[in-house]
C-alpha cells in the first residue's frame, strides 16, 4: 500500500477554531448517542463515525453553502459539518415529527437541503449516481455549484460507482468523488475484497484523477478538499480523493469491539495514537496558545447546545396517523 499524501498548510486562526469546533460538535453528538441509545428511546439504528471526525469536518468546511452533498448511512458528521440544525437531527433520531425527515428517515436518512445536504441512504453506494445526476443539472444551468459525492470504502464494490464515475468524466461534471477509507465493509477488510488496495485509483482507466490523503489530520483533508473544490469549479475535471481514517465503534450500535478478530490490531493502536480530534487539539495549543480553560468552555457549550435539542426532541410529536402515506411516491 502507498503512502497517503499529508499536505500541512498553515491555518488563519478563524478557520483552525471552526475546524475544531465543528469536530469537537460532532464528537460530543456521538458520546451523548453512545448515552442514550442502549435506553431504547432511540428507535432508529445508528451508526457512529467517531475517529472519522476529521473528514466531515474538513470536507464540508471546504465547500459552500450553495454546494450540494450526498452521504452514507453513516453521515452524522457530514449533516453536522455541513450546518444541519442539532434540534431537527435528534429529533428525527426519536422518530419525531419535526426532525429533519419529519421522523421517516431516522438516523440513515439525514437530509438538510437548505444548508446543501441532500440526502443520505442506507443503500450502499446508492447516493452515488444521484449525485452524479445533481452535478449534469449543475453543469446545465451553469449555476457554479459543486457536488461532493461522499461514500466508505465498501462503495467501490457496486457497479453503478464505476457507471457513475464513467458519466462524469465523459460529461466533464463538475463533482468530487469523497471515499471515506475507514478499513472495513462491517467486517471486511479492503484487502479481503481487492487486490488493488489503492481505491483512489478505482477510476483511472475511466480518466478519473484519484489521489489519497490522511484523512485523520483536518488540516489535511480541509486544504486537498479547498483545492480539489477550486479546480472543479473552475472548470477542471472531476476529481476523488480518498482519506484514510479510522473507525473506534463498532459498525452499528453504540459499543466498541476492539476485540473482535476482524479488528487489525496494529491498525487499532496507530489509530488510537492518531485520535483526530487530539491532533487538532495538540496543534491548537501549540500553534494558536489556546489554554484548557478556553477548550473546556468551548466544550461546555456544545454540551449545552446538545441537551436542548435532545429536550426539543423528547417534547416534539410523533408523527400523526394522516401522515401515513405522505411523501411517498409510489404504491
Amino acid at each position: 500500500m502507498s503512502t497517503y499524501i499529508n499536505v500541512l498548510p498553515s491555518l488563519e486562526r478563524e478557520t483552525y477554531l471552526r475546524l475544531y469546533q465543528c469536530m469537537l460538535k460532532i464528537r460530543l453528538t456521538e458520546e451523548r448517542l453512545t448515552e442514550i441509545y442502549p435506553s431504547d428511546e432511540i428507535q432508529s439504528p445508528i451508526h457512529l463515525c467517531i475517529g472519522q471526525e476529521a473528514v466531515s469536518a474538513g470536507v464540508c468546511l471546504a465547500l459552500e453553502p450553495t454546494d450540494h452533498l450526498y452521504g452514507t448511512y453513516r453521515s452524522h458528521g457530514i449533516y453536522i459539518a455541513k450546518g444541519g440544525d442539532l434540534k431537527k437531527f435528534f429529533a428525527e433520531l426519536y422518530g419525531k415529527e419535526t426532525g429533519c425527515s419529519r421522523g421517516k428517515g431516522g438516523s440513515m436518512h439525514l437530509a438538510a437541503p437548505e444548508v446543501g445536504l441532500m440526502a443520505c441512504s442506507a443503500i450502499v453506494a446508492s447516493t452515488i449516481p444521484v449525485a452524479t445526476g445533481d452535478a449534469l443539472a449543475s453543469q446545465m444551468q451553469k449555476n457554479n455549484r459543486v457536488v461532493v459525492a461522499f461514500f466508505g470504502d465498501g462503495a467501490v464494490d457496486e457497479g453503478v460507482f464505476f457507471e457513475s464515475v464513467n458519466f462524469a468524466v465523459l460529461k466533464k461534471l463538475p463533482i468530487i468523488y469523497v471515499c471515506e477509507n475507514n478499513h472495513y465493509a462491517i467486517h471486511s477488510k479492503v484487502s479481503d475484497r481487492h487486490k488493488q488496495t489503492e481505491l483512489y485509483r478505482f477510476g483511472e482507466s475511466l480518466g478519473l484523477s484519484g489521489f489519497r490523503f490522511d484523512g485523520n489530520n483536518v488540516r489535511t483533508v480541509y486544504a486537498s478538499m479547498l483545492d480539489a473544490v477550486r479546480q472543479v469549479r473552475a472548470g477542471g475535471e472531476p476529481l476523488m480523493l480518498e482519506y484514510m481514517t479510522y473507525r473506534l465503534y463498532e459498525h452499528v450500535g453504540p459499543g466498541r469491539d476492539h476485540h473482535e478478530a476482524y479488528r487489525d490490531p496494529m491498525k487499532l493502536r496507530q489509530a488510537l495514537h492518531n485520535d483526530p480530534l487530539e491532533i487538532i487539539g495538540n496543534e491548537m495549543r501549540a500553534v494558536l496558545n489556546i489554554d484548557e480553560l478556553t477548550l473546556e468552555q468551548y466544550a461546555k457549550s456544545i454540551r449545552r447546545e446538545i441537551d436542548e435539542a435532545v429536550e426539543f426532541a423528547k417534547a416534539s410529536p410523533f408523527p400523526g396517523p394522516d401522515q401515513l402515506v405522505e411523501d411517498v411516491y409510489a404504491t
